[in-house]
């Protein structure tokens, strides 16, 4: 484990044992401790595991790659999913929002109609920039 008990505080030691006591698991605890530190532990990691849980942990990665761990409590605010790539996005995304019918023989550059929404992707998640 890369940080011991002796090295947190007492409330931090308090929540990691009331956390494990709630089935968490204690390894990924303490990694998490180590990646993003004590403080970030105990105001985010609650809602780490609970988006991980119900989104994908490699989501919730990605965004805190993108976006930061400061900004994390954005995450479901800024999530639009996982997708193939970003013109596959943008598609889906121009198709569910405006009602257009272009003839089949139209050629749309699907990845600069992306770039023209104000979203980022990254590792194959689109994540809305203006949360």
């Amino acid at each position: 484990m890369p940080a011991t008990q002796v090295e947190l505080k007492t409330e931090t030691q308090e929540l990691i044992s009331e956390l494990v006591g709630d089935s968490y698991a204690v390894d990924d605890i303490y990694e998490f401790i180590a990646e993003y530190g004590e403080s970030n532990f105990v105001e985010h990691y609650e809602n780490y595991v609970q988006f991980g849980e119900s989104h994908s942990y490699e989501a919730v990665d990605a965004f805190i790659e993108e976006f930061g761990i400061d900004n994390f409590q954005s995450f479901e605010d800024a999530y639009r999913g996982e997708w193939n790539s970003k013109a596959e996005y943008a598609e889906n995304y121009v198709t569910d929002c405006y009602s257009i019918d272009h003839p089949g023989f139209l050629e749309i550059d699907w990845e600069a109609t992306f770039d023209n929404l104000d979203c980022v992707y990254s590792n194959g998640f689109v994540f809305d920039s203006q949360f």
